[in-house]
């Protein structure tokens, strides 16, 4: 049992920070409050004078996946031979091992959701797990928490001498998925328990199923403003869930995405504009979105943006007009929503996992000090 005495707690929830103790117990945040009993024996750690966080949360990024100080050997993050592929699973090529981990633990962020990239038009599922561990079943909050596409030119300049040149054939090619899956859930439910009339199996549509029944959603790759209004143009074709992962022109169709209420990762905005469909990434994005009533996260999409930088990004997105309390839910509640573990982590209340951030300032500020990092109630820190 750990008792955080004093300290601001920054509960991601309301929008002041407040004084108060946290009792921690199995991994999970007990009672807070400022008038607890407290346990004999109980670890104490005082926190007086210093701010409390919940543990970050990345809602989009790629980490365990590359590899890391390896240039383009040893990574796993897309398959180059099949521009459909629902049936990987991020989780089968994470590597718990490398550096990238300790250091996204030690700068606060705790839970990451990652999988594969964007060079397929579907490339498979991602997976939430924590950031520390040396075995990735163990570090698991939720598998399969989303199913990768992606729209623009990710897909056109992977596959442009096989497969697809232009826009129209991504999104052909997707929705032809779609279509095969829809028919082949129809069969397999209309056989009932008698599997003999079930259709043939198919390990893609089979993967295809809990994206169709709207268990999980589409996790759409999409920077520029035609892309996002593909994707929900065909989302709502198929009657399914998607949530947007990039946004990078989103504060030019603000009124249009404030509409749709659909959960926005946006970023990564600590990079070059390598490419056209970046030409009008700017720092004020996720600010004008949240402002305009949207869902949104700040994300790194690691290892674009190094993943311990999470809580700068938030910073730069402050810098540029975003307002504070927003900016911490933007790595904290909002991406815990938009991936669908909220009731794990995200936010500092009874029964969520006792992820928690002390610091001696702001961590959006750079010379901020991440004092102790606690990921389910120990010390990574």
């Amino acid at each position: 049992m750990i008792w955080i005495k004093g300290g601001n707690i920054h509960n991601a929830i309301v929008e002041e920070a407040f004084q108060a103790d946290i009792l921690i117990e199995n991994g999970k945040i007990a009672a807070i409050g400022t008038d607890l009993q407290i346990p004999d024996g109980a670890e104490v750690i005082d926190a007086a004078g210093k701010e409390i966080y919940p543990g970050f949360v990345e809602a989009h990024g790629h980490i365990g996946l590359s590899g890391y100080g390896m240039g383009d050997a040893g990574g796993d993050v897309n398959e180059k031979n099949d521009i459909v592929c629902p049936h990987l699973r991020g989780i089968d090529a994470i590597k718990p091992t490398l550096p990238t981990f300790e250091k996204a633990a030690k700068a606060g962020v705790t839970t990451v959701c990652t999988g594969p990239g964007s060079a397929n038009v579907i490339g498979g599922t991602f997976v939430a797990i924590k950031t520390v561990g040396k075995r990735v079943d163990d570090m698991v909050i939720r598998d399969g928490v989303a199913m990768k596409c992606a729209f623009g030119e990710n897909p056109k300049n992977a596959y442009k001498s096989k497969k697809d040149c232009s826009r129209m054939t991504t999104a052909a090619i997707l929705r032809e998925t779609l279509f095969k899956a829809a028919e082949y859930l129809r069969k397999k439910e209309a056989a009932g328990d008698d599997r003999s009339k079930y259709p043939a199996f198919d390990m893609k549509l089979e993967a295809m199923i809990p994206v169709m029944k709207r268990e999980i959603p589409l996790k759409a790759h999409a920077h520029e403003a035609e892309d996002i209004f593909t994707a929900l143009r065909i989302a709502k074709e198929f009657n399914l869930k998607i949530t947007l992962e990039h946004v990078t022109e989103g504060h030019l169709i603000v009124e249009e995405l404030a509409r749709e209420n659909v959960p926005l990762a946006v970023g990564p905005s600590m990079c070059n504009a390598s490419k056209i469909e970046l030409r009008n990434m700017d720092w004020c994005t996720p600010g004008v979105l949240a402002a305009a009533g949207c869902q949104v996260s700040i994300i790194t999409d690691s290892p674009v943006t190094r993943q311990e930088f999470l809580p700068l990004c938030a910073g730069m997105a402050v810098k540029a007009g975003m307002d504070p309390f927003k900016a911490l839910q933007a790595i904290t509640i909002n991406p815990a929503r938009h991936i669908g573990i909220e009731d794990r982590v995200g936010s500092l209340e009874v029964g969520k996992d006792a992820d928690i951030v002390i610091t001696d300032g702001s961590p959006f500020e750079s010379m901020t000090t991440v004092e102790m990092v606690l990921i389910d109630g120990k010390r990574v820190q």
